[in-house]
């Protein structure tokens, strides 16, 4: 498994150090610290590849623009459930 020693045996702490690392909330230290664990732990690496994954998808998830004909499509809705609830 690794040298694990740095993040709490890779405990629940690591998942911690680990949002923090990609977060950039670490100080210079802190940073080196989990860097050198990353480079000797196996699974702590991995956990970290996994969110870099999952943080690109959702960044890109979220650069996606809606459809005019959807957005239209809402607004319309939004429209008729005002009127049948009487707050037109």
């Amino acid at each position: 498994m690794g040298d694990c020693q740095s993040l709490g045996d890779c405990d629940d702490k690591r998942i911690v150090r680990l949002y923090e690392y990609l977060d950039g909330a670490l100080s210079l230290q802190d940073l080196s610290e989990v860097k050198a664990h990353l480079e000797h732990c196996a699974e702590c690496a991995e956990e970290y590849d996994l969110e870099c994954i999952i943080r690109s998808v959702v960044r890109r998830s979220c650069q996606e623009i809606a459809p005019d004909t959807l957005k239209s499509k809402i607004i319309s809705r939004i429209s008729e459930i005002r009127i049948e609830s009487g707050h037109a």
